[in-house]
Order: structure tokens, then sequence, then C-alpha cells
């Protein structure tokens, strides 16, 4: 499966709502994280039944249980690191076909200086990252049913400017999805490979296995 990185141009709402009971001050962002049965500017067409069954999962293995972290820029993986999250997703509705969504900026240091750019007055923007399929048809690339969605929203500095080589570079690579866990599938292969290698052959499978991994990575 690919990794699929999609930057919504809808604009976001910075709120700042008080807890009664504490007084504190939580902030959040909302607006339309996503899009069904629209062709994007990748070129790229989420079926509503598609994208509607993933974010069913997506809420109740993630949204409802405090899980759906999302980062701040754009991650070269479908892994969430934990030491970049900025933010958790609390809220993910369909709204027609549109996925309105809303996000919890943390006091982690990533979502500290996303509380900061924004106090600022800065307009950011909120990309969706996911694995799955593409089939083209034309000009045309439908997502597969096998979507499965990393993150709802990472919080991108120019949701409206062209990423193409960041894409580009993430979407070279294979990504499989075994037990709840990610994989890039080229490394997945390169240690299945050294397991099966008999050992008086080993440092010489070893060493072709990775230098074959390396050349396919560069």
């Amino acid at each position: 499966m690919k990794l699929i990185i999609e930057e919504s141009t809808a604009s976001q709402e910075y709120i700042v709502e008080e807890d009664k009971k504490t007084g504190k001050k939580n902030h959040f962002i909302e607006g339309v994280f996503m899009q069904a049965n629209v062709k994007n500017r990748n070129g790229r067409i989420y079926p509503l039944d598609t994208l509607g069954k993933e974010v069913v999962r997506y809420n109740k293995e993630f949204v409802n249980k405090n899980r759906a972290f999302g980062e701040l820029g754009h991650p070269e993986s479908p892994i969430i690191n934990l030491d970049r999250v900025s933010h958790m997703i609390t809220e993910l509705k369909q709204s027609g076909s549109d996925f309105v969504g809303k996000a919890k900026i943390l006091e982690t240091p990533h979502g500290k200086i996303v509380k900061g750019l924004l106090d600022e007055g800065a307009t950011l923007g909120v990309s969706s990252r996911a694995v799955g399929t593409l089939k083209k048809d034309g000009d045309t690339q439908y997502v597969g049913e096998d979507l499965i969605l990393s993150t709802a929203a990472d919080i991108v500095h120019d949701p409206s400017a062209p990423k193409a080589f960041v894409r580009g570079l993430m979407e070279n690579h294979e990504w499989i999805y075994e037990n709840g866990v990610f994989h890039e599938r080229e490394l997945n292969n390169a240690k299945e490979s050294i397991k099966r290698t008999p050992s008086r052959k080993l440092e010489e499978q070893t060493l072709q296995v990775f230098s074959e991994l390396f050349s396919k990575i560069g």
C-alpha cells in the first residue's frame, strides 16, 4: 500500500474554550479535514463509502479512546511519532461528502509551537495521512477500499501550496499494515530474506540485501 498525503485547502477556525470547572483555556482548530467524491488537486478521488467506513473505524479505535494524534509538519511515514505530536483529534463527523473535525492543541513542545503561531495570527492548515492502494482511470486515481487512516489531520504550514517533492518521496515507499502496526515493505522483505538464509551464507546475503535496500531508498 502507498502512503497517501492529502492537504485540505479548507480554512480552519481557531477556537479558545474555557473549562468551566478549572478555568483553564483549551485551544482547538476546527474545520473540514477530508473530502470525498471530489477530485482533489492530486488527481485523486476518495469514494464516500470508502472514506466513511474508514472514519467510522478511526473514530471507534482512536478518537473515542483519546488516541487520535496528529503531528506538526509533514512526517515521512504513516507511523505516529509521539515526540512530534502537537494535537489530539477530539471529533470527526460526516457532513455530506465532507468530514469535519476538531482537534485540541496539546501542551507538548510542538503543540506550544502551534499555539504560539496561532496566537500571533498565523494561518495554518491540515493534511490527512493514510495508506491504501490507488487505481488509475485516465487522469484520475481512485483510492481503494483498503484505505487505513494514520491520522485525519497533521498541522501544516501552507495547505494550498504544492509539495510535490515531499509527496513523491513518501509515495515511493510501500507500506504494509499488520496486527495494527505499519511496516515499510522493503525493510520487512529484507528482514525476511535474511531470516531464510542458511548460517553459512548469512554474512554474504546480509550485505547483498542491505546493498539492494539502500539503492532503492536512494
